[in-house]
C-alpha cells in the first residue's frame, strides 16, 4: 500500500490524479501538466515533495563523517548554507545525489531523493561508524512544500517575516511561515525562482492553504510530478534512474564539479573517481534538440549512421521551447554541439542535433 503525504486529502479535494512514486501516493497532475508547467514558468506553482528523505547527522564529527561518506567538502560547509552533492560506491558509481544543510556547527540534514531515501541512510549509518556523529533518519518528522516561479518572492513574503531579498541561493533559515515554524530554503529542482519550505507535518495543510489563498492573486497552481519531469529537463538537471545510476559517475554526468579530490583525508570512491578524473570517460552527457514533435524517449538508441553511439536517458516536447528535447550519453566523439545524429524512435530514424545544456535559463 502506498505511503500518503499530509497533504493527500488537499490533493484529493484539488481533484489531482495519483501515481505511485518510491512507494508514495504521489499528485501526478491537477488540471494539465501543460497548464502547470506554464505556471511554473510565468507565475508560481506549488509542489508536495514530503516524498523526499532526510537524514540528519549532529555530533563533533559530523562534518568529518559526512566528508567521507559524499563526494563533497561537506564540513567546509558555513552554517546556514547548502550543497548539492552526491554520494557513490566504491567505483564511482552514482548511488544518489543530495543537497546537504547544515543546520549548526554541529547538524547537518542530507536530503535524499524517494527512491532511495532508505540505502543512503544506511549508507551513512555505516560509513559514519568510527566518528563521533549520530545519524538519524528524520524523513517522518518533515513534510516539504515547494513553491517555484517569478512570483513566488512575492507571493511567500506576505506569509514570512524573513526577508526573501537577503535568502540566498543555496541557503536556509530557521523561519516562520503561516504562522508556524519553518526551515526556508532558496533551492529547487525546477530551473526557476523558488523555496522549499520544511514544515512539521501536522503544520503542512495550514501552510500548503496559506500559500494557495496568498498565490491566488497571482494564478499560482498546485503542480504534480507530471510537470516537475520536463521542467526539470528543460533545465538540464538529472533525474536519478535516468541520468543518475550507480552504473555512471558524476564525471559522465558532467558533475565533476561536485567531486572535491583535493578535500583532506579519504572518502568512499576517491581512488576510482581520481582514475576517472586523470584518464576521462567514454561517454558523457549532452543535449539533443528535434523538430519532431514526437520526442526521443528513455531507452531509445543514438545513432551515427547506423553505429550505435549512445542512449536516451530522459526526453519530452518542451512546453517552454515549442520543440522536442532529450538528454542521452553519448560517445566522447559524438558529443561536440551542433553534431549531427539519429535517434531510432520505434524503427525510425529521427535526426537530433547535439546541444550543450541546459535547454532553457530564467532571466535573471
Amino acid at each position: 500500500m502506498s505511503r500518503l503525504t499530509p497533504l493527500n486529502a488537499e490533493h484529493e479535494q484539488l481533484g489531482a490524479m495519483f501515481t505511485d512514486f518510491a512507494g508514495w501516493r504521489m499528485p501526478l497532475r491537477y488540471s494539465s501538466e501543460l497548464a502547470e508547467h506554464h505556471a511554473v514558468r510565468t507565475t508560481a506553482g506549488l509542489f508536495d515533495l514530503t516524498h523526499m528523505g532526510e537524514i540528519v547527522l549532529t555530533g563533533p564529527q559530523a562534518g568529518e563523517a559526512l566528508d567521507y561518506a559524499l563526494v563533497g567538502h561537506i564540513s567546509a560547509l558555513a552554517v546556514g548554507k547548502a550543497r548539492y552533492t552526491m554520494i557513490t560506491q566504491a567505483d564511482g558509481g552514482v548511488i544518489d545525489d543530495l543537497i546537504v544543510y547544515r543546520l549548526g556547527d554541529q547538524e547537518f540534514m542530507v536530503v535524499a531523493n524517494a527512491s532511495n531515501a532508505l540505502v543512503v541512510a544506511e549508507a551513512l549509518v555505516e560509513r559514519a561508524a568510527g566518528f563521533d556523529t549520530v545519524v538519524t533518519d528524520k524523513s517522518t518528522d518533515y513534510a516539504l512544500i515547494a513553491i517555484q516561479g517569478p512570483k513566488s518572492v512575492e507571493i511567500l513574503s506576505g506569509l514570512t517575516d524573513t526577508d526573501l531579498s537577503t535568502v540566498k541561493y543555496y541557503a536556509s533559515y530557521p523561519s516562520t511561515v503561516a504562522g508556524v515554524e519553518a526551515l526556508l530554503a532558496r533551492t529547487g529542482y525546477t530551473g526557476e525562482e523558488g523555496f522549499e519550505l520544511f514544515v512539521a507535518p501536522a503544520d503542512a495543510p495550514a501552510v500548503w492553504a496559506a500559500l494557495l489563498g496568498a498565490g491566488e492573486a497571482h494564478e499560482l497552481k498546485p503542480c504534480g510530478l507530471g510537470c516537475r519531469d520536463t521542467l526539470r529537463l528543460e533545465a538540464g538537471m538529472p533525474l536519478y534512474g535516468n541520468e543518475l545510476t550507480t552504473s555512471l559517475t558524476p564525471y559522465n554526468a558532467n558533475l565533476g564539479r561536485v567531486v572535491k579530490l583535493d578535500k583532506p583525508g579519504d572518502f568512499v570512491g576517491r581512488d576510482a573517481l581520481t582514475k576517472v578524473a586523470e584518464s576521462g570517460v567514454d561517454s558523457v552527457l549532452v543535449g539533443l534538440k528535434t523538430p519532431e514533435r514526437r520526442a526521443p524517449r528513455h531507452g531509445y538508441a543514438v545513432l551515427d549512421g547506423d553505429e550505435v553511439v549512445g542512449e536516451v536517458t530522459s526526453g519530452a516536447l518542451s512546453p517552454t521551447l515549442g520543440y522536442s528535447v532529450a538528454m542521452a550519453y553519448v560517445s566522447k566523439a559524438s558529443a561536440e554541439p551542433g553534431t549531427s545524429l539519429l535517434v531510432d524512435v520505434r524503427g525510425k530514424k529521427q535526426p537530433v542535433e547535439v546541444v550543450a545544456l541546459p535547454f532553457y535559463k530564467r532571466a535573471k
